[in-house]
């Protein structure tokens, strides 16, 4: 639809010049009583006045219409953009500039740029121009804006032609393998507990008692067998779910653009929503604060999710303080650069252990303090809390370090029979 409104760009240089020196051609010839003189004065200085009334016809005369297809792509996916004109039959030159951010595809200093001498014996033209988006987010294409000009380019008159239209560019998933091993509290769905009904004696694995466990679970033949401790878990570790915590602190991160560490943990992020809602596995996506991306009772499915974590923001938050985590439920946190305090934090939150996910953020911004971006000394407080730990680098793919919690990440159990 087009735009109301526009800015009188008026006469051009050449037009100004050729204005005056119509005038003081009439102005002499006055003086020297030369009607020849004056008529050719008179004839130059209204040349730019008639040019400025054809700019401004071309002006209003013309419609444009933009659409993008798709408006809504992954990063690095193209997208093709179709400028259709239509109106009169154009007097003078139209010259088109599209405005579109650097993330979306073109240089900031090059943006796509169009001229249009003529539109067809329908009154139409078409125009298109390719976009490839580096970076998730939500972009807004446009303004569109079209100065025309007269034929001879005494004039112009610029105006905005199409408003904005919003290009929505979805992060990067990679397919992903697997599951890591549970590790919640053995309170899970209604379909797992049905799996073990019925007779016979059931397998069930067992692991050493760890601070927080319940006394209810533990094993006491085997604990008397091993000499410490042991728990009772099911040989099918019951799933609640998962709650996978995305740590998006600004403070947190580092790196700049498409290759920070904030763009690796949402791209990890989004790779594992998309592969727990293909093997329909119920989970929670929220943020650092215990906040929901998708509220509850939203559409089920991965395109509200990406779609959230497309439009996600970094916070200003500096801690890691927040709502409790769900309980019955795996955790899986991934997590950008630690403080003081913060695993604490974390951990009080949970009402168990988990999988965690460090950046080691000085990977992504090797001029960073590394003593602060060490995830060394905070991954072995989780793994002593009992959580799977997996250190990201910034050469390293969200596939494996997810292979790295599905492979890596097994726990220490052992298989006896109850007979």
């Amino acid at each position: 639809m087009p735009v109301a409104g526009g800015r009188l760009a008026g006469l051009t240089t050449r037009g100004r010049c050729l204005l005056a020196g119509g005038g003081a051609t009439a102005v002499c010839a006055v003086v020297l009583d030369e009607r020849d003189l004056l008529r050719v004065g008179v004839f130059v200085a209204l040349l730019p006045l008639l040019a400025l009334v054809l700019a401004a016809r071309t002006r209003r005369i013309v419609r444009v219409e933009r659409e993008l297809e798709p408006a809504r792509v992954p990063v690095d996916a193209e997208v093709s953009v179709a400028v259709a004109l239509q109106g009169g039959a154009l007097l003078g030159a139209l010259r088109l500039v599209d405005a579109v951010p650097d993330a979306a595809g073109p240089q900031a200093d090059a943006p796509p740029r169009f001229t249009v001498h003529r539109l067809s014996s329908r009154g139409t033209a078409a125009l298109t121009y390719p976009l490839r988006p580096v970076l998730r987010g939500v972009h807004r294409v446009g303004p569109l804006t079209g100065t025309a000009s007269d034929p001879l380019g005494l004039a112009e008159f610029e105006r905005e032609l199409a408003g904005p239209d919003r290009l929505l560019v979805l992060p990067r998933v990679v397919p992903l393998r697997g599951l890591p091993p549970a590790v919640g509290t053995g309170e899970g769905t209604p379909g797992a507990a049905l799996a073990h009904q019925g007779q016979g004696a059931s397998d069930v694995l067992i692991r050493p008692y760890r601070q927080g466990d319940e006394l209810r679970r533990v094993h006491w033949r085997s604990s008397a067998r091993h000499d410490e401790l042991m728990v009772r878990l099911e040989e099918r570790p019951w799933r609640g779910g998962m709650t996978l915590l995305l740590d998006r602190r600004d403070a947190a991160h580092r790196g700049r653009g498409a290759d920070s560490s904030l763009e690796f943990a949402v791209s990890l992020a989004a790779s594992v929503c998309v592969h727990l809602v293909g093997r329909g596995e119920p989970f929670t996506l929220v943020t650092e604060d215990g906040t929901a991306l998708v509220p509850p009772g939203a559409v089920a499915g991965q395109e509200p999710l990406l779609d959230a974590l497309a439009a996600l923001r970094p916070s200003a938050r500096t801690d890691l303080s927040g709502q409790d985590l769900a309980a019955g439920t795996d955790v899986l946190a991934v997590l950008g650069a630690l403080g003081p305090g913060q695993v604490e934090a974390l951990l009080a939150r949970s009402s168990g252990v988990g999988h965690a996910v460090l950046l080691d953020t000085a990977t992504w911004d090797p001029a960073a303090d590394r003593a602060r971006g060490s995830a060394g000394a905070h991954a072995a407080a989780l793994r002593r809390a009992g959580w799977r730990v997996t250190v990201a680098t910034a050469g390293t793919s969200p596939a494996r370090v997810w292979d790295d919690l599905v492979l890596g990440a097994a726990p220490d159990a052992v298989r006896v029979s109850l007979s």
